[in-house]
C-alpha cells in the first residue's frame, strides 16, 4: 500500500503496518525514517472498495520530509481474480535547518555570505498525487504505479521572509510488484518469491525476495537489492497479528 494505492483493502479486516529505520547509528545527523499505514475494504453502492492512509517522515542531514496522503481504491472481480484501481492524493513537506549549517573555516570553496546558502530555518509545502493498478489473484498478484506524478515544485523560505526563496522539485516514480504463492505438494510449506522494481526513468533499483512460510505461521527467507544490501527476515503470523 505505500508502493501502490491500489494495493490497499486485500482482507476483511483493518490493516496497519507501523516501521522506522535508524541508519549510521552514531553519526551526527544520520538519517532517520517512519512510517505507518493504514486501509480497510468497505462496500460502496454494492461496490467493494477500500480506503487507507499513509504517512511518512525522513530526516537527512539537514533536510527533513514529511509525506501524508489518503487512499482510495476500486475493486472489480476479475479473470478469477481481482482488480484494483487506486488513487493517492496528499501533502508533502520539505524543510532545511539553514540556521545549523556550519561553514569550515579557510575553506575557499565555501562564503558564509552566498545566497544560495539558507541562513535559516526554511520549509514549504505542496500537493501530491499517486496512482495504480493491482491484481490479486488465487496464485499470484502484480501491480505498477507511480508517485509524485504532479512532480510538484516546493517553494522553501523562512517565515517572514518572502524574498529569499529556494525551489525543490519531487520527480516522479514509477514501481512495479509482482510476486506468487506456491504450496508445495503434500506439505504443509510454500514457496513465496516476489520483486519490486522502480525507476524515475535516470535511476532504476530492483529488489528480490524469497520467503518460506509453514502452516500459514512461521515465514523467513532472504532479500537482495541489486549493488545495494542482502537482508535476511523472519516472521510468524498469529491470527490477525
Amino acid at each position: 500500500g505505500y508502493y501502490n494505492a491500489s494495493a490497499i483493502g486485500l482482507t476483511d479486516s483493518i490493516h496497519v503496518t507501523v516501521g522506522s529505520r535508524a541508519q549510521w547509528v552514531g553519526i551526527r545527523h544520520a538519517p532517520l525514517s517512519f512510517i505507518a499505514t493504514g486501509d480497510m475494504p468497505f462496500k460502496f453502492l454494492s461496490k467493494r472498495w477500500a480506503t487507507g492512509a499513509v504517512i511518512q517522515q525522513q530526516s537527512m542531514g539537514l533536510f527533513s520530509t514529511l509525506n501524508v496522503g489518503a487512499q482510495l481504491a476500486y475493486k472489480k472481480k476479475l479473470f478469477g481474480g481481482e482488480l484494483g484501481i487506486g488513487v493517492q492524493v496528499g501533502l508533502v513537506n520539505q524543510s532545511f535547518r539553514g540556521d545549523s549549517i556550519i561553514m569550515p573555516e579557510g575553506d575557499n570553496a565555501h562564503e558564509g555570505n552566498d545566497d544560495a546558502i539558507p541562513k535559516s530555518r526554511i520549509t514549504g509545502n505542496g500537493f501530491d498525487l499517486g496512482a495504480g493498478l493491482y491484481f490479486k489473484h488465487k496464485w499470484f498478484w502484480a501491480g505498477i504505479s507511480a508517485s509524485h506524478i504532479t512532480e510538484t515544485s516546493l517553494s522553501l523560505k523562512a517565515e517572514g521572509n518572502e524574498e529569499d526563496i529556494y525551489e525543490f522539485k519531487y520527480g516522479r516514480v514509477f514501481y512495479l510488484m509482482a510476486g506468487s504463492n506456491i504450496p508445495i505438494k503434500n506439505t504443509l510449506f510454500e514457496l513465496q518469491p516476489s520483486i519490486l522494481a522502480k525507476t524515475n526513468t535516470r535511476f532504476f533499483q530492483g529488489e528480490a525476495t524469497f520467503r518460506v512460510r509453514y502452516n500459514k505461521f512461521l515465514s523467513g527467507g532472504l532479500a537482495y537489492r541489486h549493488k545495494d544490501a542482502v537482508s535476511i527476515m523472519v516472521g510468524a503470523n498469529f491470527k490477525n497479528f
